[in-house]
């Protein structure tokens, strides 16, 4: 997993930042080679810290679900539920679980994914009453499925590079095959390893109903496929044998931005882990200046924060498609734009919009704010009109 200067000025604000670093490498850049191991580019940006104040950094995920999960009391997190419907009213929403439990509120987010249960709920229920665009009803237009695993600790002296203090990130591009893979070194000697393929609609659409099925068990056919890929620390294979079974999973990964928000009692929270978090934040400080439950109120709030987030994850979205031809496209075309990008384009440019980008850092108006960090412009942060009244509040009180 990895995290950039849009989502880690709030980590920061948190308090989770130091105890981030711990677990993580900063990202220097990336290696990219051909099936066979055959170099086709290299990128680097050493001023990149200097500009935006943060390193990219990047990390396995299980310790960092195991941090998160350490600031959060346990009795608030419910393991081992499955939702399986939900119904919402003027009063409140309510979800039912494969076993029998049923849980009610003011308001349910739904962040289940990519091909959400929740968002499938409540676009049938639009779609009911005349209210969901056409756009949302139509299928996706492709998408991936993406394969991750982590490595037990490895022997340095097997493996070049494991002990150095940054990542060694190497992507590699199958001829041929609709396959990508890469591989990226992480604290404790691990090795992070990630394999995409490309789906066609069909393929994509049966995949949403499929969640269930993904399993250690139902992980042997693609990894039978794809155990012989070369990988700078020999064939994908090695590490794949090396990694707990347990810690290898797959996710679809939808290519579609889509128009609804919300419904009723009921928001969702985007898919892709800084998508996520960004949405986290945003609609955080929108439910943080509710003035009441009221559907009026919560409808205002949800829509604040699609106001505030759309703009900013249609430029993402469309910034990741154009990123997914460059580094995971397999056509002819893909592969020109790939060739031209890496040695054609002024990386001065390339740069440019990476700084651009970076300008987004949304952090929780109800907190005190981080300091600025790095030469690079920042966006202005939108200030809570609650958390003014209430130091107002605390101010007049002293």
């Amino acid at each position: 997993m990895s995290l950039n200067v849009n989502i880690l000025p709030a980590i920061e604000q948190l308090g989770l930042f130091e105890d981030l670093q711990k677990i993580s490498f900063p990202s220097p850049g990336f290696d990219m080679f051909s099936e066979k191991m055959k170099p086709i580019a290299s990128m680097s940006d050493k001023n990149y810290k200097d500009q935006v104040g943060y390193d990219i950094i990047v990390f396995a995920r299980p310790p960092f679900y195991d941090l998160l999960l350490s600031k959060i009391p346990t009795e608030r997190i419910h393991l081992n539920k499955k939702v399986v419907s939900s119904h919402q009213d003027d009063k409140q929403v309510t979800i039912t679980c494969e076993d029998g439990t049923s849980y009610s509120g003011d308001i349910l987010v739904g962040a289940d994914g990519a091909y959400s249960g929740i968002r499938q709920s409540i676009y049938s229920e639009a779609a009911k009453n005349g209210h969901l665009p056409k756009s949302d009803s139509q299928n996706l237009s492709q998408g991936y499925i993406t394969m991750v695993g982590t490595t037990d600790p490895l022997d340095p002296a097997k493996y070049p590079g494991l002990s150095d203090p940054f990542t060694h990130f190497a992507q590699m591009i199958g001829k041929g095959t609709p396959y990508t893979w890469s591989t990226f070194t992480v604290p404790e000697n691990k090795i992070c390893w990630s394999v995409q393929v490309q789906l066609g609609t069909k393929a994509s659409v049966d995949q949403m109903f499929k969640n269930s099925e993904w399993t250690p068990e139902s992980n042997e056919k693609m990894i039978q496929e794809i155990y012989n890929f070369k990988t700078p620390y020999g064939v994908l294979g090695d590490l794949i044998d090396a990694t707990p079974k347990e810690w290898i999973s797959k996710v679809a990964l939808e290519d579609k931005l889509f128009d609804t928000w919300h419904y009723g009692r009921t928001v969702l929270a985007g898919d892709g882990a800084v998508n996520a978090m960004e949405d986290s934040v945003i609609l955080a400080n929108c439910l943080y200046d509710l003035d009441s439950c009221s559907p009026q109120d919560i409808t205002k709030a949800f829509a604040s924060y699609k106001e505030q987030r759309f703009p900013f994850a249609k430029y993402q979205f469309d910034s990741s498609r154009i990123q997914a031809k460059v580094l995971f496209g397999q056509t002819l075309m893909d592969r020109i734009i790939r060739h031209v990008a890496f040695n054609y384009l002024p990386k001065s440019l390339t740069m440019k919009e990476t700084y651009k980008a970076a300008a987004y850092r949304p952090q929780a108006s109800f907190l005190p704010l981080v300091e600025k960090r790095g030469l690079y412009k920042v966006l202005p942060q939108q200030v809570s009109k609650r958390y003014l009244e209430e130091q107002a509040e605390g101010a007049k009180a002293i």
